[in-house]
């Protein structure tokens, strides 16, 4: 490639955004860190649920699955997107077709062989809001990865299902699944309100139920989800200097507010379901192609640029409006701003100063 292309993908991607992938690398991760550094550092990557790839994996599944009779579980295919080929289950004669079988040949097996599914524990206490489930989508741009470079936006939404939350009904995907290809087909799915809540606004909402203190701690877990994972790839991925990522993440809260890490996308959706979804989304992609920089406008030691603030730079990056000085390092406040106020223009105006002798646009 010329020294002036770019690509937004790196060329082994899959590794973090296939379901099964991330899950082999996340568990590869906490192994070792439980080798390096103990149990406690291990403990850190504790934020997917219990999770099994079939048909190769089957036979483990079902000792989990018999050590825990009657909990729910969900079955997703490796690499499909937008809720399709999910569903939930109780009893394993719901997925027989997925039972591994080592009496067969391998011919036999190739003759019917069926699609790679990964099965889930189901959250089972999701954190509801006017008793709905939601998830969160979180947007992650990645511009190197040695050294791992990551920055964190602002925006991003919380998704809710349309129909009120309940464990009776397992097979009613718009109770279940978030995913606004599945919410926008439910008979009552009214296009002018959405089902979309700005992150914003979920913010503001958990700080007034449950205060500043649980509200920052909990974000500082949802934090250590994104770096984590990101680590966890960090050997795997091929590098590259004319590569980025633009990665939607998929959060979910329980109950306890402990989030979840559902899965990564490679390519998360970039159409609107609405005007203020669709000026997000602009504004995503306009600073995407800032950091990206094509023009060669930026220093390369820029902390925020837009509503991107640089999370990881071979190392946490910290803000700067703090006198470090009079903190512990444990104390460092992390450059992460989601949530919060996204004042990118007046922030963009004055860090894409127009060059000597061109008109200010």
């Amino acid at each position: 490639m010329e020294e002036h292309v770019r690509i937004c993908h790196f060329r082994n991607h899959y590794e973090l955004t296939r379901k099964n992938l991330m899950v082999k690398n996340l568990k590869r991760y906490r192994k070792f860190l439980e080798r390096e550094s103990g149990r406690l550092e291990a403990a850190k990557c504790d934020f997917f649920p219990r999770t099994f790839e079939l048909p190769s994996e089957y036979h483990l599944f079902v000792e989990e699955f018999k050590r825990s009779p009657g909990n729910t579980w969900i079955m997703k295919p490796v690499a499909r997107s937008q809720g399709k080929g999910i569903f939930l289950f109780r009893k394993l004669k719901d997925i027989m077709d997925w039972k591994k079988d080592g009496t067969r040949s391998e011919e036999q097996r190739d003759e019917t062989q069926v699609e790679s599914y990964v099965s889930q524990r189901y959250i089972e206490n999701p954190y509801l809001i006017s008793g709905r489930k939601f998830d969160l989508r979180v947007y992650i741009l990645v511009t190197s990865y040695i050294p791992l470079k990551a920055w964190l936006y602002r925006d991003g939404f919380a998704r809710f299902s349309s129909t009120r939350f309940s464990l009776s009904s397992i097979d009613d995907q718009y109770v279940h699944l978030t995913n606004v290809a599945v919410q926008k087909t439910a008979p009552d799915y009214d296009p002018e309100k959405g089902c979309k809540w700005e992150i914003q606004k979920l913010r503001r909402y958990l700080t007034a139920k449950h205060g500043s203190e649980t509200v920052e701690s909990l974000f500082k877990e949802i934090d250590n989800i994104f770096v984590r994972s990101l680590q966890s790839v960090q050997k795997v991925i091929i590098n590259d200097k004319h590569c980025f990522e633009l990665y939607g993440y998929d959060i979910l809260l329980d109950q306890d507010l402990k989030p979840w890490l559902i899965e990564v996308n490679a390519s998360p959706s970039l159409t609107a379901s609405s005007q203020e979804d669709y000026e997000m989304k602009c504004r995503l992609l306009d600073d995407t192609l800032h950091i990206v920089d094509m023009e060669g406008r930026l220093t390369g030691r820029e902390k925020r640029v837009g509503g991107f603030d640089l999370m990881w730079n071979d190392g946490p990056v910290y803000r700067d409006d703090v006198n470090l000085e009079t903190l512990g390092v444990s104390c460092f406040p992390a450059n992460t701003h989601l949530g919060c106020i996204n004042d990118r223009d007046k922030q963009l105006r004055q860090l894409l100063k127009p060059f000597p002798g061109q008109k200010k646009t």
